[in-house]
């Protein structure tokens, strides 16, 4: 690959984070009908991406929510402490643009940092589950205080509209992601291993950005967020993120493809009708990717490291057409390893999972596979009265994404 052209790549890259790490913790209400539907009755029929037989298909259940409340809070280590930041009020949502299910708002707190400190561990507490989708922690550096401040005042009622990031940066790097913490569906408290941790400088603040599902209603909702902290002068490891998206090019079926958003142009349109510039996030992709928008249930993105990493632990992300993803290192060679394995998408466990560390020097590559499937939507009560349309990457609960993420450590 020529320098220019990889410099062109990187700096896609880093415009497509402003759309990505929305993704991180996104998933929709499946409870465990839902999650049951996605699940094959009989393996030997209904594995992969095509339609299950019929007896795979009864039973098939489904339910109009979430219930997947956080669990306790871990015992703090030696030298640790706890600190809450909560939203400063009630805030009930509703579509910012008019139209659509979903409503990303972003809420300014304040951890009261007076001195560096490490961040070893979050624990998001979701006021409302019903309508609370995820939630994403992202860090506001001391020099960014004034511009989120702003921000916050700029709008009437709490917190900002912010679909994709913050808003705080036009250009957010996925190879170096902003986020600190995040909850989903099936989230449990993170808690770093010992001897690493995110380091916050003082006079930090954090930016709670919280995806509404407004399938379940508007109803109000006030969440919070526990920091796990530790002493900035201890000499640990810091940890940053890796986000791996890939396209999603999921064609309607057959006897379906009469329906007026079965043409991907006009499926486009209607997601960026929803989400305005964040939309665009479907055709970006290939700039990053390579290639051009292919149909298919199954898609994929290589990613050309720059510089070295070592890998401590993965998660996917899909929404509820998703059937399953893996991550590999060093495809299609002698060295090629599996680091993620999800043969069947379970909607409800989006954690992270920790792995023995994987070191990748510059120029080794990681990919992330996904399978999306149609067929979901006739067993899920979140597609009822929605006919087939062809599915791109959205930022929507009926909406889809192809995300691996990466914990990872750097020279």
């Amino acid at each position: 690959m020529s320098l220019r052209l990889h410099r062109t790549r990187a700096a896609l890259a880093a415009l497509l984070a402003s759309g990505l790490l929305a993704l991180s913790a996104c998933g929709g209400g499946a409870s465990d009908d839902e999650r049951r539907a996605t699940q094959p009755a009989d393996a030997s029929t209904s594995s992969g991406a095509e339609e299950p037989s019929e007896a795979a298909a009864e039973g098939a259940e489904g339910h109009d929510g979430h219930h997947a409340e956080p669990v306790k809070a871990r015992p703090l280590r030696p030298g640790e402490t706890r600190t809450t930041i909560a939203m400063p009020g009630s805030y009930t949502p509703s579509a910012p643009y008019g139209t659509g299910t979903d409503d990303y708002r972003c809420f300014l707190l304040d951890p009261e940092l007076d001195r560096d400190t490490w961040l070893t561990g979050t624990h998001v507490l979701p006021g409302n589950p019903e309508v609370v989708h995820h939630v994403i922690l992202f860090q506001v550096p001391p020099e960014q205080v004034a511009a989120a401040e702003a921000k916050d005042a700029a709008e009437e009622d709490e917190g900002w509209t912010c679909f994709g990031g913050t808003g705080l940066d036009r250009f957010q790097d996925v190879d170096n992601a902003a986020w600190i913490g995040a909850w989903a569906p099936g989230g449990r408290e993170s808690v770093v291993k010992p001897g690493f941790g995110v380091r916050l400088a003082k006079g930090s603040r954090v930016v709670m950005q919280v995806h509404y599902n407004l399938l379940a209603g508007q109803q109000p909702d006030t969440s919070a967020a526990q920091l796990r902290l530790a002493p900035g002068k201890r000499p640990y490891q810091a940890l940053s993120t890796m986000l791996l998206p890939a396209p999603v090019e999921l064609p309607c079926r057959p006897q379906h493809s009469d329906g007026e958003l079965c043409d991907r142009d006009a499926a486009l349109a209607d997601v960026k009708q929803r989400f305005g510039a964040e939309g665009n996030t479907a055709d970006a992709l290939y700039f990053l990717c390579g290639g051009k928008p292919q149909p298919g249930n199954v898609q994929s993105c290589t990613r050309t490291l720059g510089a070295p990493i070592t890998i401590h632990g993965v998660a996917g992300h899909m929404h509820l057409l998703g059937r399953s993803i893996r991550i590999e290192v060093d495809p299609g060679t002698p060295q090629a390893r599996t680091i993620l394995d999800i043969p069947v998408w379970d909607f409800d466990d989006q954690g992270s999972r920790p792995i023995e560390p994987v070191h990748l020097d510059a120029f080794e590559q990681v990919k992330v596979t996904c399978t999306h499937v149609q067929w979901l939507r006739d067993r899920l009560p979140s597609f009822e009265g929605q006919p087939d349309r062809y599915v791109v990457w959205g930022e929507g609960t009926t909406d889809e994404m192809c995300l691996g993420m990466l914990q990872v450590t750097r020279p």
